[in-house]
């Protein structure tokens, strides 16, 4: 059997009207309840005091021609005369002297409680107690008679007889009045709750309308409307709330101007001397070559060459540096060019080994059995493979494997070393623009730029490019680029 679950209100106007309304009807009820216990209490509070009056006064003129002690007979005769001068109460009358059974006139009389008898033995004053009989209420009264102290004074004012009358008086016209009562209860808290449904909607639209115009105010802003602004009027929490919003925009804004201006700045710079750098860098980078093929021939004093060999190095590490901040530059500012053109990437893997000398490198293998078309910009994904596969050479260990195939409607291109992997700590970053695993390694043989331009490329042609560790422990990186729409799928 599947369990119920109550379903409450979700929506924010639903829960105000629905705490609205359970504020009113617990209300409601409460008043209710009370004004009904009062009047019900009032009700039964006026028919006792009037049957004991009553009864009083039945008692002060019977009571006096009564002989003591009484007979049976003068005990019946006594609940008779009450009986009839009971009238339209319909009461049923008993008597009883020194504690003994009560005794009464008629055959449906009803037995008199124990305990109100005890009561009234025990205080020696009128006591009454409400009873159900099949289903019916009852208000029984036990009062003792006393002796007559003067002729003048009623006999309840002299001192105690033993005789003690009873008196059970029908309830059907009180329960009547409470539940006229609680009808009239009910009936009054369906208009209510119909009427307190009014407000509950005018308080929903109150609270909701400052909280739809802060939602759509977020959303404006997420969207990069950061101008946004909205208008605080009066002086409630939610007003507070709307200027707290305001002073957030606005610090938002600036701050994002200012993180503009110093990014654009930054970028400028970069491009700036990047740009400034190339000239001289192509002069230096001319001379050195030349400089090199007189260290290598033996021109040079072996001192004097190796000194020139370092510099050739490191001007061709700078100019390859250079090169990288000009096309990283080139993408901050979407200004990258795509040349993109039918291909297979079979062909573009090898064309880059060869170009490297990696096609007869025992420590590269390629691993592309079938041809994978793509539309690319092969000089892009060139510098792709280029840097992951000289990356897995520099970091890894032999044989780097790059293996190329087509799922689904992606071309797919990994490039799986055999070295120890990569940090799981370093996988988040190994992206990002001059990071370093070992911050201690301050000099590396690259700009540090080449896994970034990698990222950037494949970004540029909507693809991916991922990195992680195979279960065996080497690195692996994986390109995917979008398949070459078919004839079928073209519209």
């Amino acid at each position: 059997m599947k369990n119920l679950r109550l379903r409450f209100p979700r929506g924010l106007r639903a829960r105000l009207v629905v705490a609205v309304l359970l504020a009113v009807a617990f209300g409601a009820l409460l008043t209710a309840g009370l004004t009904f216990r009062q009047a019900r209490a009032s009700v039964l509070e006026r028919t006792q005091h009037t049957v004991v009056a009553d009864l009083r006064s039945q008692l002060d003129s019977l009571a006096p021609g009564l002989t003591f002690p009484p007979r049976t007979e003068d005990l019946r005769s006594l609940s008779l005369q009450l009986d009839r001068a009971g009238g339209s109460r319909a009461w049923r009358s008993s008597a009883s002297y020194q504690g003994g059974t009560p005794v009464s006139a008629s055959p449906d009389a009803l037995p008199v409680p124990e305990e109100l008898r005890e009561a009234v033995q025990a205080s020696g004053q009128a006591t009454y107690q409400r009873i159900e009989r099949d289903g019916r209420p009852w208000l029984t009264v036990g009062m003792p008679v006393a002796y007559a102290a003067e002729p003048e004074k009623p006999a309840s004012a002299g001192k105690p007889s033993g005789l003690t009358v009873y008196v059970a008086s029908p309830l059907d016209d009180d329960q009547a009045d409470i539940a006229a009562l609680v009808s009239a209860a009910q009936a009054g808290a369906i208009p209510a709750l119909a009427l307190a449904l009014v407000p509950a909607l005018l308080a929903a639209r109150s609270v909701l309308r400052p909280v739809r115009r802060l939602r759509s105010g977020a959303e404006r802003i997420t969207a990069g409307e950061l101008g946004t602004r909205l208008d605080a009027d009066g002086h409630d929490e939610l007003t507070d709330l709307t200027r707290s919003f305001n002073t957030m925009a606005e610090t938002l804004q600036k701050d994002d101007a200012e993180l503009r201006r110093m990014e654009a700045g930054a970028r400028r710079f970069a491009a700036d001397v990047a740009h400034e750098l190339r000239t001289p860098l192509a002069a230096m980078t001319a001379v050195t070559e030349v400089l090199d093929e007189d260290a290598t021939s033996g021109v040079l004093p072996p001192d004097t060459a190796d000194a020139v060999q370092l510099i050739c190095e490191e001007t061709r590490t700078l100019a390859r540096m250079v090169e990288d901040l000009m096309e990283v530059s080139r993408f901050d500012a979407k200004a990258a060019p795509l040349h993109a053109e039918e291909t297979d990437l079979r062909t573009i893997v090898t064309k880059t080994l060869q170009l490297r000398g990696w096609t007869d490198d025992e420590r590269v293998t390629a691993d592309i059995p079938t041809p994978v078309p793509v539309r690319a910009d092969p000089r892009r994904i060139d510098v792709i493979l280029a840097n992951l596969i000289g990356n897995a050479l520099r970091h890894g260990l032999p044989p780097v494997t790059v293996s190329a195939r087509a799922e689904n409607d992606h071309a797919v291109v990994t490039v799986t070393d055999h070295g120890t992997g990569i940090p799981d700590d370093v996988l988040p970053h190994v992206f990002e623009r001059f990071y370093k695993a070992d911050t201690a390694r301050v000099r590396s043989e690259g700009s540090g730029l080449g896994l970034a331009i990698a990222y950037e490329n494949a970004h540029l042609h909507g693809g991916t490019l991922t990195a992680a560790n195979t279960p065996d422990g080497g690195a692996v990186f994986t390109l995917t680029l979008p398949l070459p729409a078919t004839p079928q799928d073209q519209p």
